[in-house]
């Protein structure tokens, strides 16, 4: 029987997030070509959207992007499906990681997914928030700075999601204010219900049918993960949106998993499901009820405490997925195969027909590898964020693959760069000295991109002992500056030479801030996302790790760069400035040569890191600090890699 559905998906161009006026919704029936693994599924009534100016040439047109997603969103054969991952009880349970893992399962069985974080924040992205507060600010190729979730994603499914794939309450309050202040809503009062809610929706439906996949047309599955946990204030407008949306598709269309903590009472021993039903009951008080529930707890879940969960929470045994603790992330996709969870989703989001056996072969070869490791490697990690190792979570990441692919673990000792300045030997002498000692003790030295001038002495430090010592040392963004500082002072003499971001008034600036960069505006105001970086010098380390690339794109973040005035200087004295940007007149890459390996680069490399494919330069690093690295490159050069 076929069914009739009409859906419009809107255009965020400009912000705009309601059917503009050229928009005519008509319905006819479409059978497309089969893309299901199984040849099976018949093609359903489906709505197709029509564009064409109506007359109105004040209304801006979609992007080319989204009139693609348009054309190809009319010729799916099924609803898009929707998993929505909530959480309760308590933040930090890992909704993020459940949700990555749901979609790896997911992808395993022959499904394209998507992926979307909504953050229920004011600000309109993470450029601006502390890391001690909010962890790493993580970078995506458009430019947007994001959630660190979104990380998660993108390593996970081994996708590249867009800034609009990252949905926050400042985002969607500026839009809707944005569409009142032009007069788009025609003398209506705006009010949270319904204009803010169908925003939500509106953002929603269109960014999920957006290829993330560097495939055609849109996925087939898209994970919603909203943040915080239920309950708290700003979160109530996006659960109204995500019910109004639920009773939309239909529970045919939509899945909802609620992560929950199940605590266990040292006293008593038991495990505890009390904060579990209060928190899915105040999640059904507010019209949505979980279809599944992803426990946590420290030890697999008992029968009695699944079959207390079922009768209090209204949720099949099936359905009650355990999520405990294990040795590294990469065993949850694991955890939730083997306990069915894809049929159960399957079966409920009614994809059986069309998905295949999952394939988790190797993620459980990177699991069981990962696990099996037994020789380490010690890696200095000095920053100014070490209190909160998320601050770092992509390089962490970065280093993991990398280790991984060299059959090692990593060691990261965390150095407060604070406490190897020379004023901490009095403040805090115990700090100082064990700082010295840790540092002195690894393999390498990496120090990664930060802001302002807090601990930048204890990082020029480290730099300066690197270079001295010949200990392999890869410096980012900030750490590259910071190994820019050191050679002009240490090897040019140059007394005072500085960054003007830590002392404007300095008589020799060889860090400067960017002529396009904006001092009165902090947010989306640097310079963002993807540039390419062209490697001038073919027999550099950093080309032969690349695989002697003409260029590489990388992710930045940035406002500060190496001062143009003094690149002649340091080359004459031996700093290398092996890549540059497409106008060669901006520094991206530095290299002391006769070194073991001391690279700087202006760029992001963790960004892109995936499992399996480690970032080229991080892994230079643990092969340098291991001593495999000219073995290594002679391998790559004579093709036996």
């Amino acid at each position: 029987m076929s069914i009739c559905v009409s859906r419009t998906i809107c255009s965020l161009n400009s912000l705009s997030l309601f059917p503009p006026a050229w928009a005519l919704t008509q319905t006819t029936c479409i059978r497309s070509p089969r893309r299901y693994p199984h040849n099976s599924r018949p093609g359903i009534l489906r709505s197709r959207t029509y564009l064409g100016n109506r007359g109105t040439s004040n209304i801006a047109k979609p992007t080319d992007q989204f009139t693609r997603n348009r054309a190809q969103s009319s010729l799916l054969e099924t609803e898009m499906k929707y998993v929505l991952v909530t959480g309760g009880v308590v933040s930090g349970l890992g909704k993020g990681v459940t949700a990555s893992s749901i979609g790896v399962v997911l992808k395993s069985c022959g499904l394209r997914v998507t992926s979307i974080k909504i953050d229920p924040y004011l600000n309109t992205d993470a450029g601006t928030m502390s890391p001690f507060e909010h962890g790493e600010v993580f970078v995506l190729d458009d430019g947007g700075e994001v959630d660190l979730d979104l990380g998660n994603y993108e390593r996970f499914l081994d996708v590249t999601l867009t800034k609009d794939n990252n949905i926050t309450t400042g985002k969607i309050y500026q839009s809707v204010i944005e569409k009142e202040r032009r007069g788009d809503y025609l003398g209506k009062t705006v009010q949270v219900v319904p204009h803010i809610t169908d925003a939500i929706r509106n953002w929603i439906e269109t960014v999920s049918v957006i290829p993330v996949d560097g495939k055609e047309g849109p996925a087939d599955v898209c994970v919603i993960e909203l943040g915080g946990t239920v309950g708290d204030i700003e979160s109530m407008p996006f659960i109204e949106a995500l019910r109004q949306l639920f009773f939309s598709v239909g529970k045919d269309n939509f899945c909802l998993i609620h992560v929950s903590l199940i605590p266990v009472l040292g006293v008593v021993g038991e495990q505890k499901t009390k904060p579990t039903q209060h928190s899915v009951r105040e999640l059904r008080a507010l019209g949505l009820t979980p279809h599944f529930l992803a426990c946590r707890s420290a030890q697999p879940l008992l029968d009695t405490t699944k079959q207390k969960l079922s009768q209090f929470c209204h949720v099949p045994v099936g359905n009650i997925l355990n999520i405990h603790d294990v040795p590294n992330i990469w065993h949850i996709p694991l955890l939730l195969r083997n306990q069915n969870a894809h049929d159960a989703i399957l079966k409920h989001l009614n994809l059986l027909r069309v998905a295949t056996a999952p394939d988790l072969r190797e993620w459980t070869r990177r699991a069981e590898t990962f696990d099996n490791l037994k020789n380490s490697v010690r890696i200095a990690m000095v920053g100014k964020y070490v209190g909160l190792t998320d601050s770092y979570l992509s390089v962490v990441k970065a280093l993991l693959h990398a280790c991984i692919a060299c059959s090692l673990k990593p060691s990261i000792d965390w150095i407060a760069a604070s406490d190897l300045e020379d004023d901490s030997a009095e403040s805090t002498p115990e700090a100082h000295a064990a700082a010295w000692r840790t540092l002195r003790e690894a393999a390498c030295v990496l120090v990664p991109g930060g802001f302002g001038d807090r601990g930048v002495r204890g990082m020029l430090l480290a730099a300066k002992y690197a270079r001295e010592n010949n200990v392999p040392y890869l410096g980012i963004c900030l750490g590259m500056q910071i190994a820019v500082i050191d050679f002009a002072r240490s090897v040019l003499g140059l007394q005072g030479a500085n960054s003007t971001e830590f002392d404007a008034d300095t008589q020799n600036p060889v860090i400067i801030f960017m002529p396009e960069g904006s001092r009165t505006h902090m947010g989306s105001t640097m310079r963002l996302g993807s540039r390419r970086t062209l490697l001038r010098t073919p027999d550099c380390i950093t080309a032969k790790l690349y695989h002697n690339s003409e260029y590489v794109d990388e992710r930045h973040r940035h406002r500060y760069e190496v001062n143009p005035e003094v690149i002649e200087i340091l080359e004459k004295a031996g700093l290398q400035f092996v890549g540059k940007d497409e106008s060669g007149k901006r520094m991206e890459i530095l290299e002391i040569p006769n070194h073991p390996f001391y690279v700087g680069v202006q760029f992001h490399p963790e960004f892109k890191s995936r499992p399996g494919r480690p970032s080229a330069l991080f892994l230079g690093l643990i092969l340098a600090a291991t001593g495999q690295l000219g073995a290594y490159l002679t391998k790559q050069q004579n093709g036996s890699l």
